[in-house]
């Protein structure tokens, strides 16, 4: 277990240091995820229920956008657990896909990295500043399996809020003894966990053209 655990953990620093260029893309301004005839769109590709569900997801961040970041947190964090965990071979006959946070609504299902994922944007979009976000890889302690959360910065120096898939509260990094952080990026770069706070800088921002079919899909509105 422990062995198939570091071929992930080694499989996921890889692939985040190839993906990193949409962060950094999307690091200054907040992001349009509602492009022109998205609702049709998804409709067409899904079904009318997925389009409920993005067209929820809109009103949430239209309806946010002078909230507190505490609520806006807490608003974004209970959306988005409402979708079914499932595995990425189950969804989408691969063994690790990133979907947008469309794909994830339209199909109402994805892993912990597209919760985490459509958390991200979805807080980007309300306006919170890309660097009190990052996307934490963990070790699931009692689950005995590698998981993604992301993680909030109040304060540069502060202990994060972990917004989470598997515990639905969100609660101070510190109170989560069952994740053992691992590392975490954003569109600054690569930290290294240590202990529960910011940890050590391994690699600054960079970018790969693998980002590219999911940047496209996100303009597309897929």
């Amino acid at each position: 277990m422990a062995g198939h655990f570091d071929i992930q953990i080694k499989k996921w620093i890889l692939t985040s240091l190839c993906y990193l260029a949409i962060f950094v893309i999307y690091a200054a301004d907040p992001i349009n995820i509602f492009p022109p005839g998205l609702l049709d769109r998804v409709e067409q590709e899904y079904d009318e229920d997925a389009r409920e569900r993005v067209q929820e997801w809109q009103s949430l961040v239209n309806s946010q956008q002078d909230s507190s970041e505490k609520n806006k947190l807490n608003r974004v964090n209970r959306f988005f657990n409402k979708v079914r965990f499932v595995d990425d071979i189950r969804v989408w006959r691969q063994e690790d896909y990133w979907a947008t946070p469309v794909e994830f609504l339209g199909r109402n299902a994805g892993d912990c990295e597209d919760f985490t994922i459509a958390k991200y944007f979805t807080l980007r979009a309300l306006g919170v500043p890309a660097e009190k976000l990052r996307l934490m890889y963990v070790r699931a302690l009692r689950l005995k399996q590698s998981h993604m959360v992301l993680a909030y910065f109040e304060q540069p120096d502060s202990m994060p809020l972990i917004l989470d898939n598997i515990n639905k509260k969100i609660l101070p990094a510190s109170y989560r003894k069952d994740l053992q952080p691992i590392y975490s990026f954003n569109g600054d770069g690569l930290w290294a966990a240590k202990a529960q706070g910011r940890g050590r800088k391994i690699k600054n921002k960079g970018g790969h053209s693998l980002w590219e079919s999911l940047m496209n899909r996100i303009e597309r509105g897929q």
